[in-house]
């Protein structure tokens, strides 16, 4: 009896230690966004969105005149990923040339050249929060 509650307990802390990991983002010391669908780890690399579990992490970025951002699908979906506002994909044009990622595949953006702040969303899924992000270019 008493080695089935051990055994019962050290279950539960296994679980909700899987738990906490699921959601929860880490790996580099950039923000990153969490939702509901789990855990997203960002990239080492500052200028570089990770898409994982339906999630971009980071949420926002900020760089310099110039600058290009990459974006990298880790999730088990393809995304399009593109500038607000949807369905015009205006704002920051050159956020556009990411475009269509499937599963495993990255692009980068255009030179971003002009300081102000871009959104960028995935245009097949333009209400879910979680694939959203900004980028501030300074």
């Amino acid at each position: 009896m008493r080695m089935r509650g051990i055994v019962r307990l050290a279950s539960g802390v296994a679980l909700t230690g899987g738990m906490a990991a699921l959601f929860s983002c880490g790996g580099s010391s950039s923000p990153g966004t969490t939702g509901p669908s789990g855990a997203c780890t960002p990239s080492a690399n500052p200028a570089t969105f990770v898409i994982q579990n339906n999630t971009i992490c980071p949420s926002a970025l900020t760089v310099s005149r110039g600058t290009q951002v990459t974006v990298l699908n880790s999730d088990s979906r393809t995304h399009e990923m593109d500038s607000d506002p949807h369905p015009e994909h205006t704002d920051c044009p050159e956020l556009n040339s990411i475009g269509f990622l499937n599963t495993g595949q990255s692009r980068q953006s255009g030179n971003l050249n002009i300081a102000r702040k871009c959104g960028l969303h995935d245009h097949g899924a333009p209400d879910i929060a979680t694939l959203k992000a900004t980028i501030t270019i300074q």
